[in-house]
């Protein structure tokens, strides 16, 4: 069972991000965070329950923070699909992606899973932002949980690494004895395909109903989440400098929004 076949419930999930890298100094690091699961079409229609929706809140949504900063990100996702020749993407829109905290937010990466109207999954979009102020989405056409998925890499994200080669995506999701699961994986090989992988990251959690109680858990156990994100990265920057990795200037951004 997917989140296509999934009640139509926000929903919030405690979990893990975990990174590697493994050339040409190894450095991993994994710490817990927790995230947002929204089913995009019911809360435009029936509202968001608990989490405050484009307005003000200790852990708040706003739609502006995604696509092109409009006031409904469904709408500009729809019309993402529409312009990319995906017709059929009638069904649920499941959005996991990190929250406001206290006003603030940063979302080094969010997913779009895009359901036909039975409830089969028809397209992944993972909209990437840098810590440049720039944004990029890849799509993932006809995707399938579970199998590999691959794109070309286009978009800068890291100073310690080209945009020689591409990413391998693989999804899962699951829903057993009403325990739903989800696990988002991204390697990122570059033009040196005989060495493997040089990152592997994931985001994984178990999810449960957004509710009051929910939020005010996720705000007790992690009060400055959206800050430690940015501190994270910037200190695993100054760790991968430590170690001497090279440092890559900053490309100009591709044209083109999305990539295929």
């Amino acid at each position: 069972m997917n989140c296509g076949d999934w009640p139509p419930q926000p929903l919030i999930g405690f979990g893990e991000v975990r990174h590697t890298r493994l050339r040409p100094a190894r450095n991993a690091f994994n710490y817990p965070t927790y995230f947002l699961m929204l089913p995009m079409r019911h809360l435009h229609q029936h509202g968001s329950g608990a989490l405050a929706h484009n307005r003000r809140g200790l852990l708040s949504f706003h739609d502006r923070d995604h696509g092109e900063g409009g006031d409904n990100a469904l709408a500009w996702l729809d019309a993402l699909l529409l312009r990319e020749g995906v017709h059929d993407a009638h069904g649920e829109v499941w959005l996991h992606t990190y929250p406001r905290v206290l006003g603030y937010t940063f979302k080094p990466v969010s997913f779009w899973y895009c359901h036909r109207a039975d409830g089969t999954l028809r397209a992944i979009v993972v909209e990437v932002n840098n810590t440049f102020g720039e944004r990029h989405c890849y799509l993932l056409d006809d995707p399938q949980y579970g199998l590999e998925l691959t794109a070309n890499k286009v978009f800068h994200v890291s100073p310690f690494c080209t945009l020689a080669g591409g990413y391998r995506f693989r999804f899962l999701q699951s829903a057993q004895g009403g325990v739903k699961k989800t696990v988002a994986r991204i390697d990122y090989h570059d033009s040196d395909n005989d060495s493997g992988p040089l990152l592997q990251t994931s985001v994984s959690g178990t999810l449960e109903p957004l509710t009051a109680a929910s939020l005010r858990k996720a705000v007790w156990r992690y009060p400055a989440m959206t800050l430690g994100v940015v501190a994270r990265i910037h200190w695993q920057a100054f760790r991968l400098w430590r170690k001497h990795v090279p440092f890559i200037r900053k490309p100009a951004p591709p044209k083109p929004f999305v990539t295929r």
